[in-house]
């Protein structure tokens, strides 16, 4: 849970700074920050990734759980999820506004699912370089509009905390080789999402979310294999 509690800190500390510079963060050095964390992700997905102890069956997750993903195009479900609700505030105080603005921005996305569910299985790594990613971004947020973003942490933390404590629920119902495959599929995603922060695709941007049950499936696929195994 410390991911979680940091990313928390992280939002308030951003958001109350970002309140008294009104002027806003120059775009070369909000570019420039995003960037390097941007590399300190993708380390530390490649580092997850590699500890997988089967890459064929790391492989088939992925591809078999992006195929469910994009069927049921969970990218646009939670896009249009979180559009609706911005239109709800839009035309209401810039207070408000930049509350749900900032809890989206935070809330919404691969890299709160995946961080927060390593932070249940025991590696803070992917939350805590989201929490750096998100005080800049709040900083960046309460220069316009001020200190209603660092209220944004309050629902994160719930958000982020409940997924966190799902996993640690179910960790002793896991065994470690499938937790183990869980963080790895887990990490390619995190690579995913350096690619998209670094802009590295010239046109659009890897649909990550739609690799979300990816992450789910060794634990259906391991003791499928296990049982293929026994046939011969």
């Amino acid at each position: 849970m410390t991911g979680v509690l940091v990313n928390f800190a992280t939002v308030v500390v951003g958001g109350l700074i970002g309140s008294f510079i009104r002027k806003g963060v120059p775009d070369r050095l909000r570019a420039a920050i995003t960037n390097g964390i941007a590399l300190c992700v993708l380390v530390i997905g490649v580092s997850g990734a590699i500890e997988t102890q089967n890459q064929l069956l790391m492989i088939i997750c992925i591809v078999v759980g992006t195929l469910i993903g994009e069927a049921l195009n969970i990218e646009r479900g939670i896009e249009k999820l979180g559009g609706g609700v911005q239109r709800m505030f839009s035309g209401g105080s810039g207070f408000a506004e930049g509350f749900v603005s900032a809890t989206l921005l935070f809330s919404v996305g691969s890299m709160a699912v995946v961080g927060s569910l390593d932070a249940g299985f025991g590696n803070n790594a992917t939350l805590l370089a989201k929490a750096a990613l998100d005080g800049v971004s709040a900083l960046m947020f309460a220069s316009t509009y001020g200190w209603s973003v660092a209220l944004a942490a309050v629902p994160l933390t719930l958000y982020q905390g409940l997924i966190a404590l799902l996993a640690v629920w179910v960790k002793p119902y896991l065994g470690a080789d499938v937790i183990v495959e869980m963080k790895a599929v887990g990490s390619v995603m995190i690579i995913a999402l350096s690619v998209n922060m670094l802009g590295l695709l010239k046109e659009g941007k890897l649909r990550v979310a739609n690799m979300l049950p990816s992450m789910f499936l060794p634990i259906l696929a391991l003791p499928l294999e296990a049982w293929i195994r026994g046939l011969f």
